[in-house]
This record gives C-alpha cells, structure tokens and sequence, in this order.
C-alpha cells in the first residue's frame, strides 16, 4: 500500500467511523479481523508464531483460535481508537477500570515521578485518556511514522486526548532530556517497552527464549528516581482491564548496566504473567523473538539480529 493510500485509510477512519452506531463499528471491525485472519497472510502467520510461545500446549486448531481472537482484538483497537475523540469523560470513566491506581498516585502525589511501563497489549490509547481525565497528563514517545502527515495525525490525535507526545527520531528535542526533566518534575511518562525498535535493546529471557527491550523505562528511573511502574491490559468484555504492578525496585548491587538489566527483566516477567493470563490482548504482529529476526551482520564475533521492516500500520502503537 502507497503511502497515500495509507494515509487516506486512517484518514477516513477518524473522519467516518465517529459517526457510524457503535454497534455497526463494532460488526464491521469483527468482519474485517475475521477476514485478515482467513487469509493467513503474514501477520497473522507471525502472530500465531508468538502465540505458539504463549501456548506451547495448545494444539493447531486451539491456535488457530487464539489467533482469530487475537486479530479481534487487535482491530478492536483500532475501531477504539478512531471513535475515542467522541467518547464522553462518562463513557471513559465507565468503560476503563484499573486496579493499583493508588501506586501511581502515591508517587505523583509525593513529587517523586514515575514511569508507567507496557506491552502492546488492549487499548494503551484509551488507557492513556483514562489516566489523562484523571487528572494526569502525561510524555510519551512515538514512532515516526511514513508519510509524515500520518505521523502529525496519531500526534495531534493523542495530544488531543491529553498526552505530550515527542517524536522517537527527527525531532527538534532531546527525547532522553525531556523525558528526564518531566520525570525530575515530579510527572509522569508512559512508554511501550516490549518491542526494541532502536536496535540496541538489552536482551531478556521471555517465555522461555531471547529477545530485547528498550533499556529506556529502567535507565530513566535510575537517573531520576522516578518510579518505574509495569502495567498490563486487557479485555473484559465491553470494559477495558488494567493493573498497575508494584514498582520494580533498582537493585542495590552490581554496575550500572546489571541493574538496568535486572530491572527490565523484572519488568518483562510482569508482562509474561499478564500476556499468559490474556494472550489474545497481546497484539505482536512482529517478529519478536531473537530466533525469528534476520541476521544482518556480525560484532565482535556475535550475529546481531536486526528487526525488519514493517508497514506503518502495525508501527503505530509504540
């Protein structure tokens, strides 16, 4: 799909799908899952992949089924998300519930700051506009996505919904600064951390095998003092589920890197623990594991997997 043709997609969603009966959104985001997922093209073939890790035991059909709920999930964030700008602060309030709020108020409350860390799991949008209406506002970071006006729209779009949102790469900001300053502010900063778009992620162990994550949510609480909060998402129903997890403590020994290392781990066996209780909110499209990523180049005697590339309409939940 061209970059225009991308474009006017989303375009038309945020311009049509607000005005449609929610119940005839809902239909029609169903038939469009359900007919992605007939076709087994790729990305559903990718997200049976991980899933297949999620569930070992599961046999094909009961993966096959997984996979079909989980490609309902996935398009039930988009219909969410083109539709959220006309959700009344009632309808939000009434549709997102959470439990362990008090943890992120606490540290806001007390100046500390603290950093709200998540898969790609749910609605993080609408979890975001929850959290926002409550009466706290947030940073994020965002993919760059092509073409640039698409980028300009999910910004002015989440900006709309109360979040700061700075841009991963082209900006005219210092990310890492900003998000810092905001953090020493006593604020608060949200960030997707499972998947490691920057290539420089530290490598954990997830569901028994290898990948990486971003070094960020851990790395900015040991130079803030923030709080680093995991959270994870999921679908009852027609209500959005939440939990925010105690805090991931830094640990008291070894160097700076073993630490940052010891935290992201602990947050990545959070998000193990939710995915496993709600595989079909998880909504990796992607190639994630190690095992699955092409083989660029070597260092230092070491393959390196490099991520490849994805259209702009799976990139756009980071």
């Amino acid at each position: 799909m061209t970059d225009r043709l991308v474009y006017w997609a989303y375009a038309a969603g945020w311009a049509v799908l607000k005005h449609l009966p929610e119940s005839w959104a809902r239909a029609l985001f169903d038939v469009l899952a359900d007919y992605a997922w007939r076709r087994r093209g790729k990305r559903v073939l990718q997200l049976e992949a991980n899933l297949r890790r999620v569930r070992p035991g599961l046999d094909e059909a009961g993966l096959r089924e997984l996979s079909k709920a989980g490609m309902r999930s996935y398009l039930r964030y988009w219909m969410e998300s083109f539709r959220l700008p006309v959700w009344s602060r009632e309808r939000v309030a009434r549709d997102v519930q959470v439990d362990g709020f008090e943890l992120l108020e606490e540290n806001l409350k007390n100046g500390r700051g603290a950093v709200i860390a998540l898969p790609h799991m749910a609605n993080w949008d609408l979890a975001g506009t929850w959290v926002a209406q409550k009466g706290h506002p947030f940073t994020t970071v965002a993919e760059r996505l092509k073409p640039e006006r698409l980028f300009d729209r999910f910004v002015e779009f989440r900006e709309g919904q109360g979040m700061e949102v700075l841009a991963l790469t082209g900006g005219s900001v210092n990310v890492i600064g900003t998000l810092a300053r905001r953090l020493r502010a006593g604020k608060m900063v949200c960030l997707v951390g499972d998947r490691d778009l920057s290539e420089a992620g530290i490598e954990v162990s997830f569901f028994g095998e290898r990948t990486r994550m971003p070094a960020g949510p851990a790395a900015l609480c040991q130079r803030t003092g923030a709080a680093l909060l995991p959270v994870t998402l999921w679908y009852d129903g027609p209500v959005l589920r939440g939990r925010i997890h105690p805090e991931v403590v830094e640990p008291q020994v070894g160097d700076r890197k073993e630490r940052t290392l010891a935290m992201t781990q602990a947050m990545a066996d959070i998000w193990e623990r939710g995915i496993a209780e709600h595989p079909q909110d998880w909504h990796m499209l992607q190639k994630f594991w190690l095992a699955d990523l092409p083989v660029r180049e070597t260092v230092a005697g070491k393959a390196v997997p490099v991520p490849a590339g994805e259209p702009a309409a799976e990139a756009t939940g980071s």
